[in-house]
């Protein structure tokens, strides 16, 4: 595998977050057209409301909980069911997964580039 096949591989990896009481949260990398659908659920007025829209971002990254695949939310009450669902805890697991994933990811794409 090529140093381009292995950073895509990398970067398609599903990641996966545990909350602190345990629940098993697989995570999905967002590609442009989910983040457009995002934008059009939320509507042009929370669409502009960051605060929102970053929870939202989140909550939609979810693939599955406990292994029970988890559909994307479509609209802003399902965006809001699943923030609900998933609780200040899920939340937080999420963002600490694709922190640590985001500054992770120079690294491994300098490796690969053999830097």
């Amino acid at each position: 595998m090529g140093p381009t096949s292995s950073i895509l591989a990398a970067a398609m990896a599903d990641r996966t977050a545990v909350t602190a009481d345990g629940t098993r949260l697989t995570l999905r990398r967002l590609n442009a057209l989910d983040k457009l659908r995002l934008f059009k659920a939320a509507g042009p007025v929370l669409a502009q409301n960051e605060p929102w829209l970053g929870m939202a971002l989140l909550a939609s990254s979810v693939a599955s909980i406990d292994d029970i695949p988890v559909p994307q939310p479509v609209t802003e009450h399902q965006i809001e069911a699943m923030v609900a669902r998933l609780g200040d805890a899920g939340i937080a697991a999420i963002a600490a997964a694709l922190r640590s994933d985001a500054a992770e990811q120079p690294a491994d794409m300098a490796a690969s580039a053999g830097n």
